[in-house]
């Protein structure tokens, strides 16, 4: 098979390879790329662990070629963070709301939440449960993954976090 090159922005960096054209975006990132954050969990859509961003848009990359990501913006969890280290407010927040268990799922959760707040930065308890609900999490159950996004989304807001009466 004949390969092509395929060229990106990938964390705000101008990068390019040659693949074949049957090679999965999640693949191009972990193997071309060399960025193992994302994860590849059921190789069905289904999970969500291979969440990155694509052009402004929550993507689960095992479902796209390289190929026809072609010229696009990529942000993958590597992204997230500053220049300096310093965690995200949502890599800050899964860690100090305990969103995490065995943190498979949490590159792909956080990139798919980073969307959802960009999208709606004061999201409600559903919205955020709908939101997030193509990413599934074998650990936690869920309750503290949502706190941690209502905890980031506070802390975007400029407001004090309170978790609510249970």
């Amino acid at each position: 098979m004949s390969k092509r090159n395929v060229s990106m922005t990938v964390n705000g960096k101008s990068v390019s390879a040659e693949v074949e054209p049957r090679t999965l975006l999640i693949h191009y990132l972990r193997e071309h790329l060399n960025l193992t954050g994302s994860h590849i969990g059921c190789d069905t859509s289904h999970c969500g662990a291979c969440t990155v961003d694509v052009d402004g848009k929550s993507v689960k990359a095992c479902t796209i070629f390289a190929v026809q990501a072609e010229g696009a913006e990529v942000l993958t969890i590597e992204g997230m963070a500053g220049a300096d280290g310093k965690l995200h407010v949502l890599q800050e927040a899964f860690r100090e709301m305990h969103g995490l268990q065995c943190g498979y799922c949490t590159p792909g959760m956080i990139m798919r939440a980073q969307r959802l707040l960009r999208e709606n930065p004061t999201p409600s308890e559903a919205e955020i449960r709908i939101g997030i609900s193509g990413n599934l999490c074998r650990c936690t159950g869920y309750q503290n993954i949502v706190k941690a996004i209502q905890y980031a989304a506070a802390k975007i807001n400029g407001v004090e976090y309170r978790e609510a009466a249970e």
